[in-house]
């Protein structure tokens, strides 16, 4: 109970301090979190290579943790300086995290300064999309996708409704963010997205989408060649 006070003291200080890149009321529940991480608990053969973007206070992260293996290599990437030191004394001091300790490496940097020398097979991304500039997401989702392997999968989340009722509330200018927002995410959805899973058990509703490099494969570029799946986050 406490470290989970803890978690939520440095989430919603650092909510209040850096809205734009934290961007978030609270940390993700385990419904929410077990969604994120569904594609690697149903990963089936070799060694998997996976990266984390934006896991804030760690409340995704300690569920993928639990799907690494011997083999596996986590990478983390998180810009707040805040959420850098908690999850580093995570990973020093909690179980279950020192278990990969060895296996994981936290890069305090922007997800588009991270330079690989392979894909990845998985990315679980919990950047807050709805709160950036239109191109800074439009670059965010050029590398993230850029470093997929070719059948490997992105999963990321959004609050429902979040869209709607920012254009409800916010002035004419940051409305039109937001719009130009939401285009760029239709257009990724488009092309990449295989299956999402609506999240109601959590602070906020929202919805885990789950994209596959494999989905361009179709030669036309917009992804329809296969029909969309859709989950219901109550059966995990």
């Amino acid at each position: 109970m406490r470290k989970r006070i803890t978690e939520y003291s440095t989430f919603f200080r650092e909510f209040r301090r850096t809205f734009d890149t934290t961007g978030a009321l609270a940390p993700s529940g385990p419904f929410l979190a077990r969604a994120l991480a569904r594609p690697l608990r149903e990963h089936v053969g070799g060694p998997m290579r996976i990266l984390e973007v934006g896991p804030g206070t760690g409340a995704v992260t300690q569920e993928i943790v639990r799907h690494i293996r011997p083999n596996d290599c986590l990478h983390i990437v998180e810009l707040n300086d805040r959420f850098v030191a908690l999850l580093k004394r995570r990973f020093d001091a909690e179980p279950r995290f020192r278990r990969v300790a060895a296996q994981t490496s936290i890069f305090h940097a922007p997800v588009q300064e991270l330079k690989v020398e392979a894909p990845y097979d998985y990315i679980v991304c919990g950047l807050p999309f709805n709160n950036f500039p239109p191109e800074l997401v439009e670059s965010i989702f050029r590398h993230l996708i850029g470093m997929l392997q070719p059948s490997g999968c992105m999963t990321f989340f959004e609050y429902l409704w979040v869209r709607p009722f920012k254009k409800l509330v916010a002035s004419r200018e940051q409305r039109q963010r937001v719009v130009e927002v939401g285009g760029v995410l239709r257009r990724y959805l488009a092309q990449y997205e295989r299956a999402q899973d609506r999240v109601f058990l959590n602070v906020l509703p929202a919805v885990a989408h789950y994209l596959r490099h494999e989905s361009c494969g179709n030669g036309n570029g917009n992804g329809n060649g296969n029909a969309r799946l859709r989950h219901d986050a109550a059966e995990h």
